[in-house]
This record gives C-alpha cells, sequence and structure tokens, in this order.
C-alpha cells in the first residue's frame, strides 16, 4: 500500500523558541549561542539575522562582526526539549505513528488519518498551523511515500519554499529530486561529492538512472570492495527507496551506553587530571547502562590529543571478565586501556563507551567481592541523583580543578538548561 509520509522540521528551532519567548525580538536579529563566548558558535539563527550573513555553526564573534545588532542569547537546552515534546504531542493528535528524528525534526505516517483531514497538502497546512497557534514557531513539511523522499522534500524544496509545503513521489523524481546536484542527496557531505565528482556523477540522476550493477562497480573501482554497502545505500537513497517504517517513540534496542566529553587542552597535559574527567565519564556512562537494566561486557575509550602542533587519536576496546555495570570495574578496565595507549600529549577529547550489553536482572557472583551489594549501593546513589539532581552525590575528585560533574549538572548535551 502506498504511504504517505511527513517529515517536519521547526524552522530554526532553538531561535524560534526564543522569539516566541521574547515577543519585542519579533523584528531583530536573534542568535542562540553563548553571548559571553566569542569563540563559542552560533547554534541556531533565525531567518533574519542569516539574512544579514549570520550562519549556524560559525563563531559568536564573527556573526557579531557581521551583523552588530544581533541578539546572541543563551541556549536553554530544556526548555527546547520540552517544546520538541510538546510538538511531539500535537502530531499525535493526528497519528499514532510518530518517530522523532531530532529535536526539531519527525516523521509523521498519516496514511491512516487522510480519510479524517483530507489530502496530504491539505493535513500538512492544518499542521503547520495548528503547532504555529501553539508555539509560535513555523514549521516544513516534505511529504513522501518514504522516509528518504519526505526528508529530501523537506531538506531540498519545503525550506526554500514560502508555503513551506512540498510533496515528492515517485512519478515527479525525474523532473525535480534528478536534476539537483549530487551533494543535494541525502548523507552526500563533501567527502563523497568528490567521490562521485571523480565518478562523472554530478547530479542526483545521474545514479540512479544508472544501473545497479554498473554502480557497484564504479563505486569499487572508486572506493575499493568495501563500499558495496556504499553502493546499494546511495542507489537506493537516489530512487527514493526506503522500505524502513515510521516506529512511535524514541526508544529503541540499545547497542552501546557512551559519554564523551570536549575538554580545553591547555588544562589537560597530566595524568592526574585526565583521570578524574575518565572517571565522571564512566560515572556516567554505569549509571544511564543501570536506568536502562543493562550491564556490558566491552569498554572502549577514545581520546584526541594534541599540543597545538601535533595531533593524534586512539579508539581502543577490551573485553572484561564479567558483563558489568559497577563504576569501580568498567573505570578499572577503562584507565587500563587509557594507560597504555595515551602518547602523552594533552587531551582535546576523551569518551568511554559500555557495548556487548545483556540484560542485569542476573548477575555474576564471585568468590572475593560482594557484587550484589555493590550494585545495591550503586542503585542507591542513582536514586538519589534521579530526585535530587546529578550533583548531589558526586565523587571527591570531582571537587578538584579538573573536575568537569559539577558544570555537567548544570547541562544537557553540553549546553546550559
Amino acid at each position: 500500500m502506498s504511504r504517505h509520509i511527513f517529515l517536519i522540521d521547526g524552522q530554526s528551532f532553538y531561535a524560534s523558541v526564543e522569539k516566541a519567548a521574547h515577543p519585542e525580538y519579533r523584528d531583530k536579529p536573534v542568535a542562540v549561542g553563548d553571548p559571553a563566548r566569542l569563540n563559542g558558535i552560533v547554534l541556531a539563527a533565525c531567518p533574519i539575522a542569516k539574512s544579514r550573513g549570520v550562519t549556524t555553526a560559525e563563531r559568536v564573534g564573527e556573526a557579531m562582526a557581521k551583523c552588530p545588532e544581533l541578539i546572541v542569547i543563551r541556549p536553554r537546552m530544556q526548555t527546547y526539549i520540552q517544546m520538541s515534546l510538546f510538538i511531539t504531542q500535537i502530531f499525535e493528535s493526528y497519528t499514532d505513528l510518530v518517530e522523532p528524528y531530532s529535536v526539531d525534526e519527525q516523521f509523521l505516517d498519516v496514511t491512516g488519518s487522510l480519510t479524517y483531514f483530507g489530502s496530504p497538502y491539505e493535513m500538512a497546512k492544518e499542521i503547520q498551523h495548528h503547532v504555529l497557534l501553539s508555539t509560535g514557531i513555523w514549521s516544513r513539511v516534505g511529504i513522501g511515500p518514504t522516509k528518504i523522499l519526505a526528508k529530501m522534500a523537506t531538506d531540498n524544496y519545503a525550506k526554500k519554499m514560502p508555503e513551506g509545503v512540498f510533496e515528492l513521489s515517485f512519478e515527479k523524481l525525474e523532473s525535480t529530486l534528478w536534476k539537483l546536484p549530487v551533494h543535494h542527496m541525502f548523507m552526500v557531505a563533501s567527502a563523497m561529492t568528490r567521490h562521485f565528482t571523480r565518478m562523472g556523477l554530478a547530479c542526483i540522476g545521474d545514479i540512479a538512472r544508472m544501473e545497479f550493477g554498473e554502480f557497484k562497480r564504479r563505486m569499487r573501482r572508486e572506493m575499493g570492495k568495501q563500499s558495496d554497502i556504499q553502493a546499494g545505500y546511495y542507489w537506493q537513497t537516489a530512487r527514493g527507496i526506503d522500505p524502513s517504517p515510521v516506529v512511535s517513540g524514541i526508544r529503541h534496542q540499545l547497542k552501546s551506553v557512551s559519554h564523551g566529553k570536549a575538554l580545553r587542552w591547555r588544562l589537560y597535559r597530566v595524568l592526574k587530571d585526565i583521570e578524574v574527567v575518565l572517571l565522571e565519564l564512566v560515572v556516567e556512562v554505569c549509571q544511564r547502562a543501570r536506568r536502562y537494566n543493562y550491564m556490558g561486557s566491552v569498554v572502549s575509550v577514545s581520546a584526541a590529543e594534541t599540543d597545538g602542533e601535533r595531533s593524534s587519536w586512539f579508539s581502543r576496546q577490551t573485553t572484561m571478565p564479567q558483563p558489568t555495570s559497577l563504576t569501580h570495574e568498567v573505570a578499572a578496565a577503562a584507565h587500563k586501556l587509557f594507560i597504555e595507549h595515551w602518547n602523552g600529549l594533552p587531551l582535546s577529547n576523551l569518551c568511554v563507551s559500555l557495548s556487548g550489553l545483556t540484560d542485569d536482572s542476573v548477575i555474576q557472583l564471585t568468590l572475593f567481592d560482594d557484587r550484589s551489594l555493590a550494585y545495591r549501593k550503586e542503585r542507591v546513589i542513582d536514586r538519589i541523583k534521579d530526585r535530587y539532581g546529578s550533583d548531589a552525590i558526586i565523587r571527591a575528585s570531582s571537587l578538584l580543578e579538573a573536575g568537569v560533574a559539577r558544570e555537567r549538572a548544570a547541562q544537557i548535551g553540553g549546553h546550559y538548561k
């Protein structure tokens, strides 16, 4: 059965939330970033700011130089998440098949709802109007028979049209999508664009019209035999082929639990300072694993090193004697990995991951440690943190100057709540 799928995107989402909260900024250029850090980046810019040269991900100082009247507002991540969840509730009043794709993008399968709301275009306009009246946020809606076409309809057409709605059907591909440069295809960034350009594939249609066998052979010549899976993905994407369903909710089977931190490398030159952050990351990974009732058998440590001139990076993993989500067991394995592979340069990034996940309802006992008691203790600490905040109980080492746990307690995703 033909499906009707929407990909709905909130325009300049963070900036739109702030402008809705501050009506006095309605006709002024607004960007979301940290005004106290001119070398920080712009997370979002409203259309007025963009029209004056401000771009997402540029430095705050550079944006203010381009647009001296720019109003820079510190991000409020908890507010943006709550607004996203509220918009999800609006979508769920139209269909039960709502799949969040990011904080500002969501897929909706409205196939079973059109009987009540009319054509896909009419339904898209009604949802768009509903969200605008409820939140003050303008939405763009891409419509397609598959998720991949709905996504490309939004990115390539709906975002650039005044009405903010565009339907991309299989019948329209040759006259629309296939004429676009290849870098407009979903998941084709600069590196892949260079590969396609060397292969003589300038437009999306150049890939779509080619027989798959020939495209796979060209990919092999360009990128080697390991490119077969990529060839299948890009060939299907160019043709809009995507059998994946819209799955309600955001919880899927976890394959790993990880946590990382970007560091100011000038402050993390010696092992004793790095060890503080390493332990804090392990604490967060283990707490998250226990929250989802998992324990893992494989711990991984990744790190980026630099002294301003030289740079290196490593990622290593090890299998532990038994699955665990106990902080002291994971910390011991992570510390050993780091010591073995660190080159001694200051750190600019550190990440810890726990994989090989299994259910933690059955715990392997040992002769010399009371692991059951240790789990009960850690779960009591978890409940206290969940109720009173992640900094309600912290390790003494986090009180050192190198610690970041207290700072992270006031943040979501590295940004202030």
